[in-house]
């Protein structure tokens, strides 16, 4: 039997096999584990495989422990170049920049310069707080100069204030275009006027007709993640852009599965992964990869994956200290607790037995939903008006805040529920407590970040997760409380670095309040226990949901 035939095979989980004189055969296991992740790679052509120039770095970290294998001489003239590269160095800041760049910032140009030669695109996956975006700026001031074209930078809606303030901050030289909102011109005939194009994901899926044909000399996703399910509108409209370089910039590259991170360097460097299907080989059946492989993967994507964490290189932060604070509740929300999870027990159980896990997801998530909004104020889910009776979160946290703002301190209040927000607000109204505030619906973002971080009198800041979760400087607080567990810690980590990061001169205290006895003691459960796939890679694979089981459901339901 031919290569491509036995590949064929393998890409359809098959381990028995036709021969051509009629008997059959057994792909060995040992085959599989040595072959499987190299042959999903390539494209095969009669009796062998072709693989492209994007695909060198993966190719020499799979071929090292493969050395019976043969190729032809182009790819080992190219190999042998990568080979002797001597490694990234340190780059100064261009002039033009205004401001110091740390080592590790340094570093990153140089990484910015490494790809550049080789004509990779990257990822910069620095933590949050780090100064992705002041590294991206040093990097578009150095080729602002020249026959350089403009590039363009993809947000979320909600930081291009950012990038803005940022811009006008460190490179002052560039002329910048905000390509946003429905006052922005059509067409792409102006961007030659301009350094740096800023536009968001919805109009990149709007305008993508008018986007893709100019050819910009960088296009930045920001907050890339945004593109991790490769087939949405969005990561689609992300391939389509031209460019002569592409960057990614996220400090979550991976959330959930391989799959995401197959979606991201397919942008970065097409055809690098292969097939989106590679992500889905395995040799058990559980369209994971094996551990050899991952550790295989991990060493061909390392060059193209930039990542810093903070205990690295920014070690003069001041300390942060995380706290779980338990919050009992009444005998009043507890009755109404208890007879809502135990109606969902009955109800989901039964589904589940009948229909299974799968058919049964939409039901599940929102059996959740409102056992977690219950837990935080039973408001949430009767719909009725806060009546200022006891409240096992309120009851923890309004002290608290008082104790806070009287010492002269800032906080930062997160949740996802605006509706449970809404009541803190009306708590301090009452108090008369001066306080700023951020929701998706939330406008003038500048106005209300720049109240906080500046005015004496403006000592806290509500904030929902989705609209404040990226991009917000806010190193005026000290005080983080996080008012509802989410399953990926990885955005609670974010929330947090909204004032632990770099600017930041005082210790960060941050408080995650959980309801004893409910659902979120059991969301804390499983993230421990839900860990392992990217770990292997990048970070950390924090999906619950996606992967949840009947045992899960059983201890989110007791």
């Amino acid at each position: 039997m031919k290569l491509p035939q036995l590949l064929a095979a393998l890409r359809r989980g098959q381990k028995v096999i036709a021969l051509g004189d009629g008997s059959f055969g057994v792909l060995p296991e040992e085959w599989l584990q040595r072959y499987g992740l190299l042959a999903s790679f390539g494209a095969t052509e009669e009796d062998h495989l072709r693989f492209q120039r994007t695909q060198t770095g993966v190719l020499d970290a799979l071929l090292a422990a493969r050395p019976e294998i043969n190729f032809d001489e182009t790819f080992a003239h190219v190999r042998k170049e990568w080979q002797n590269f001597k490694g990234i160095k340190p780059v100064a800041p261009p002039r033009g920049f205004v401001g110091q760049l740390r080592d590790y910032q340094r570093e990153g140009l140089g990484w910015f310069e490494f790809l550049q030669r080789f004509r990779f695109g990257g990822c910069l996956a620095d933590d949050m707080g780090l100064g992705k975006t002041v590294q991206v700026l040093a990097l578009l001031e150095s080729r602002r100069k020249g026959d350089s074209r403009p590039s363009l930078v993809v947000v979320p809606r909600s930081l291009i204030f950012n990038w803005q303030q940022e811009a006008t901050r460190f490179t002052p030289k560039l002329r910048v275009l905000s390509h946003t909102g429905s006052e922005r011109i059509r067409g792409n005939a102006h961007f030659e006027n301009y350094d740096l194009i800023l536009t968001t994901y919805g109009t990149l899926r709007r305008d993508v007709i008018d986007l893709n044909q100019f050819e910009f000399d960088l296009v930045i996703l920001d907050e890339a993640q945004a593109i991790k399910n490769a087939g949405t509108e969005t990561a689609k409209a992300a391939r389509l852009l031209k460019s002569r370089h592409r960057l990614a910039l996220s400090g979550t590259p991976i959330e959930n599965h391989l799959g995401e991170l197959w979606s991201l360097l397919e942008f970065l460097n097409p055809g690098m992964l292969g097939s989106s299907s590679v992500f889905q080989f395995s040799t058990n059946g559980t369209q994971k990869p094996d551990e050899d492989s991952r550790a295989m993967l991990s060493r061909a994507l390392s060059p193209f994956i930039l990542r810093r964490t903070k205990q690295q290189v920014a070690k003069e932060l001041p300390e942060k200290l995380e706290q779980t604070i338990y919050c009992e509740m009444d005998e009043r929300q507890r009755r109404q607790y208890e007879e809502l999870r135990d109606y969902y027990r009955q109800s989901l159980l039964e589904k589940v037995s009948r229909q299974g896990i799968n058919k049964s997801k939409i039901q599940i998530l929102e059996a959740l939903l409102r056992l977690r909004q219950t837990a935080c104020h039973p408001a949430l889910v009767a719909g009725s008006v806060d009546d200022g009776t006891p409240n096992a979160k309120l009851d923890v946290l309004l002290p608290r805040l008082s104790e806070v703002t009287e010492e002269g301190h800032k906080a930062i209040v997160f949740s996802q529920f605006t509706s449970f927000l809404s009541i803190i607000r009306k708590r301090l109204d009452h108090q008369r407590v001066v306080y700023e505030y951020l929701d998706g619906k939330t406008r003038n973002r500048g106005v209300a970040v720049e109240r906080f971080q500046s005015d004496p009198d403006c000592k806290l800041f509500l904030i929902s997760l989705k609209a404040g979760g990226q991009g917000l400087n806010l190193t005026a607080a000290e005080y983080v409380f996080l008012l509802d567990p989410w399953w990926n810690p990885a955005v609670e980590a974010q929330a947090i670095d909204r004032a632990h990061r770099i600017g930041q001169t005082n210790r960060v205290f941050a408080y995650r309040l959980i309801t004893r006895d409910t659902v979120e003691e059991k969301v804390l459960e499983l993230q421990s226990t839900k860990r392992g796939l990217a770990d292997a890679i990048i970070n950390a694979d924090n999906s619950v949901i996606r992967n949840i089981t009947g045992e899960d459901l059983r201890l989110l339901l007791s």
